[in-house]
């Protein structure tokens, strides 16, 4: 009879465990739940600490109350300016309704599909009113912030604040990329012969003006240089004028004593005269030398 007894009451505190350990859990910090009884939803929890609820009737369900990333694959889309540019987006968003949220995505590989959809669709809106220009330029701000409030809008409906949507990467098709940066290249050389040319242009100018000045200069200074020798000519001539007024004969003696000079002054010099030659006038009243 005690056997019986003994074995019911551990029965019975193996029943209280299970069904302790089944009406108990425990809400984390990062986390919000939802529970539920019978696939029905009958509580949202946003506390964090141990909770209770019915044992074997009632489920939990888990959500993140984190903020949370989510970024779609890139997209290609034909801007205003019908250029074809591949967009790189991504989305942060929050899970602040669960009871909404488990009703209309049920999961977040469910929103996340759902967010993508909505992000392509405003992206391919707003983008496509807007030139790639636009987009790589300070309006970039502008375009993330109306792309955000557009999926925010209607991502309510799914129970999550979409806080963030933004560009990461907008470049052109990889297939027009190397096409685009030939033509710029192209453009970039056409403009550097320009350059070039307009250079070699004002050179040329340069070196026409600097050659004409130079042509001037040289001129001016022959110019002054046959000034300032007829100057000098005219006052040796004005010298000599004076010096022979003023001694003829010692005059005509120096310039004889020159002509000798320059006549007898080689080693070689070999003179065939008269005696009685004008040459020797000056010297016919040296010693050894005789007249004829």
């Amino acid at each position: 009879m005690k056997r019986n007894w003994f074995g019911l009451i551990g029965f019975l505190i193996v029943v209280g465990i299970v069904v302790a350990y089944g009406s108990i859990f425990i809400v984390n910090q990062t986390e919000q739940a939802l529970v539920l009884q019978f696939g029905e939803p009958k509580r949202v929890i946003r506390d964090p600490g141990l909770k209770f609820k019915f044992p074997f009737v009632q489920n939990i369900v888990f959500f993140d109350r984190r903020l949370l990333d989510y970024a779609p694959p890139a997209e290609e889309i034909v801007a205003a300016d019908k250029k074809r540019i591949v967009v790189d987006t991504y989305a942060r968003f929050r899970i602040v309704d669960p009871l909404r949220f488990y009703q209309t995505v049920g999961t977040e590989l469910g929103v996340r599909n759902r967010l993508g959809a909505l992000m392509s669709a405003s992206l391919r809106r707003v983008v496509g009113n807007v030139t790639l220009a636009s987009i790589i330029s300070p309006e970039r701000a502008k375009i993330m912030q109306d792309i955000t409030t557009e999926v925010a809008s209607e991502a309510k409906e799914f129970g999550i604040n979409v806080v963030d949507v933004r560009i990461r990467h907008a470049d052109l098709p990889e297939e027009n990329s190397q096409a685009i940066y030939d033509r710029m290249k192209t453009e970039r050389q056409r403009e550097a012969k320009e350059l070039r040319a307009q250079g070699a242009e004002v050179a040329q100018r340069i070196r026409s003006r600097a050659d004409r000045e130079k042509v001037v200069i040289l001129a001016e200074a022959r110019r002054q240089a046959q000034i300032t020798r007829g100057e000098g000519d005219a006052q040796s001539v004005k010298i000599y004028a004076d010096a022979f007024g003023k001694d003829p004969k010692f005059f005509a003696l120096y310039r004889s004593l020159q002509a000798y000079r320059e006549s007898l002054g080689g080693d070689d010099t070999t003179m065939v005269l008269s005696p009685d030659s004008e040459f020797f006038e000056f010297l016919k009243g040296i010693s050894g030398v005789t007249g004829p």
